[in-house]
């Protein structure tokens, strides 16, 4: 295992980032200030989210408007979310298993006053979702690292960096094309600090197809990181194992 993918040097990296003494209240990130609550993520000692910003186009020189629905898993700060609906987007749901999270999104919302398009929620993936809600783009900054499948959180704040097993993984590429529409996208930031060659294999196994959108390489602290911008679309395996769920709905209703 390499040191950027080692899970215990992520959670180094998590512990390090939780109990910093120069931990910020508030910071400048996109040419704006965001506030920072306690136990939060913290974007001012990580690349990932200023990549995340540029892979989306929601900063920098190819900046391009956003139309339609957002919905961002594991919305942190709120930085992705509601610079989305700064970008343009009409109705953005921000999805967080942190409740500390959903506070600092909201927080974030009313700051850039965009509370009437940003709605934060408590919520384990899509558990917090009515059936049926559906966004034209569906995203997750993913916690890449893969931790093993015993590894038991110590702290809240290290979910946003490690995965045991990667179950979360799994169940992001099984259930986020429900929450599609017919023409929308569901996108997912990885990074090389990940087990690519896992990812593909449970992408296959939900019948899934992976495709590299961007990429960028950054420097975190004496490293050089890749991280990528996925799309996520279903194989035809995927869509007849949907028609075959969707018949036995059907029929269970009958």
């Amino acid at each position: 295992m390499t040191g950027i993918k080692n899970y215990l040097h992520s959670l180094e990296r998590s512990r390090a980032s939780l109990l910093h003494k120069d931990r910020p209240r508030t910071f400048a990130m996109a040419g704006v200030d965001w506030d920072l609550l306690d136990g939060v993520f913290a974007p001012p000692f990580s690349a990932s989210t200023g990549v995340a910003m540029e892979l989306l186009d929601l900063t920098g020189p190819d900046a391009q408007p956003w139309h339609g629905s957002f919905l961002e898993v594991g919305c942190g700060t709120g930085i992705v979310a509601v610079s989305a609906a700064l970008a343009g987007c009409d109705r953005v749901t921000a999805l967080d298993i942190s409740e500390q999270a959903v506070r600092n999104t909201a927080v974030n919302a009313a700051r850039h006053r965009v509370t009437d398009r940003v709605r934060a929620v408590h919520s384990d993936l899509f558990d917090g979702l009515v059936p049926g809600d559906r966004h034209d783009t569906v995203y997750w900054h993913s916690n890449f690292v893969l931790a093993p499948p015993d590894y038991r959180y110590a702290t809240m704040h290290e979910r946003a960096y490690v995965d045991p097993g990667y179950r979360a993984h799994r169940r992001y590429l099984a259930e986020a094309p429900s929450y599609v529409t017919a023409e929308g996208r569901v996108l997912l930031h990885f990074s090389e600090r990940g087990d690519f060659a896992s990812l593909e294999a449970l992408a296959e196994d939900c019948g899934r197809r992976l495709q590299v959108l961007r990429n960028r390489t950054v420097r975190e602290g004496t490293e050089s990181v890749e991280h990528f911008l996925l799309e996520i679309t279903e194989t035809a395996t995927g869509l007849r194992g949907k028609a075959d769920r969707t018949e036995s709905g059907k029929a269970a209703l009958a």
